[in-house]
């Protein structure tokens, strides 16, 4: 399935399908580490499907130079973020089928302090390959290229639909959702809302979403 171009990707918090989908696509990834932060993106924002609806969770973080790097925006603890998050994400997910079997594998990262935003962002994108059982080679950049080779999707997956670009490879692939007596079926949310109601199927889902998935 993997092609042999390089992906560039944003940092991203919790991130949706669309964005998981680029690691099935590519053996090779590179995560930016030295734009600059970008707000109201998936770099500290992901969205789940409550009983209210779609929600937004949003990491808080410091606010420093304009001109700062993403490696080194921190994340504030000025308010229980962690708290607010994890009992959103229960209360959202606690009746779905596969809940109590990953909850365990997410919830360490409601209570440990990570200080910087892209180190929490890596490793709980870590924690979800390795639930899909996805390998890929993931790199850091080393410094900001405003044209880098490769294909660039830094800016491509934005949560506000008019910001997105267009993606030829991915149209969302319907799964079961735990609201769906209540709400139409919600496309690419966070990766969670697909792990947490079709466990195993889940990377079948992703790699149904990915246009042409078998060729």
């Amino acid at each position: 399935m993997a092609n042999n171009k390089a992906v560039l990707l944003s940092t991203a918090y919790l991130p949706p399908v669309q964005y998981i989908s680029k690691f099935l696509m590519s053996g090779d990834v590179w995560i930016e580490a030295h734009e600059h932060f970008t707000k109201q993106s998936y770099r500290n924002r992901c969205l789940i499907q409550t009983a209210n609806g779609v929600e937004a969770l949003t990491i808080p973080v410091v606010k420093g130079n304009s001109k700062q790097a993403i490696k080194d925006i921190r994340i504030s603890y000025d308010t229980q973020w962690q708290h607010i998050h994890w009992n959103a994400i229960v209360s959202a997910y606690n009746s779905t089928p596969f809940f109590e079997i990953l909850k365990d594998d997410f919830m360490p990262f409601y209570q440990k302090k990570h200080e910087f935003l892209l180190d929490f962002n890596n490793e709980i994108l870590s924690t979800v390959l390795e639930i899909l059982e996805v390998d890929s080679n993931i790199s850091l950049t080393k410094d900001f290229e405003q044209f880098p080779e490769g294909i660039n999707l830094r800016e491509a997956i934005h949560p506000k639909s008019q910001k997105s670009k267009h993606d030829e490879s991915f149209s969302a692939h319907p799964y079961y959702q735990v609201f769906d007596d209540k709400f139409e079926f919600a496309p690419n949310l966070s990766i969670i809302d697909l792990l947490f109601n079709c466990g195993s199927a889940s990377y079948e889902t992703v790699l149904r979403s990915i246009k042409n998935f078998a060729s």
